[in-house]
């Protein structure tokens, strides 16, 4: 069964930085996008980050400039590195990953369970 993991999540001081990793495992035949995404009370979840197997990352505007999503292809993980923190980031963060397990036929898209950000001010 194919799961993502994600860890790095915790309390911070606005204008600190986090760093999220989220980790497929599983029988996973390939993967191709792998994004994250956040959830704050009362919002709706936005998409934040999306690191495709080929071309550049995109991001969202909020998160421009001060987020980075990288992937590392061989461990099957991708990474979410958050500096210049705001308390408007205060969010649950999902992985996504749109991949083909063994036992499937088509790619499907699985999420992880989320980690906690909270930014103080």
């Amino acid at each position: 069964q194919v799961q993502l993991v994600e860890s790095g999540g915790g309390l911070v001081q606005a204008g600190g930085s986090l760093r999220l990793s989220c980790a497929a495992s599983g029988s996973i035949r390939a993967i191709n996008t792998m994004a994250w995404y956040r959830q704050a009370p009362g919002k709706q979840r936005e998409l934040v980050a999306v690191a495709s197997s080929g071309g550049l990352p995109t991001y969202s505007d909020s998160v421009k400039g001060r987020f980075t999503i990288s992937r590392d292809n061989a461990k099957n993980t991708v990474y979410l590195q958050m500096n210049n923190l705001k308390p408007e980031d205060t969010a649950v963060y999902v992985c996504n990953a749109h991949l083909l397990a063994v036992s499937s036929l088509s790619f499907q898209y699985t999420w992880g369970q989320g980690t906690q950000v909270t930014v103080s001010s």
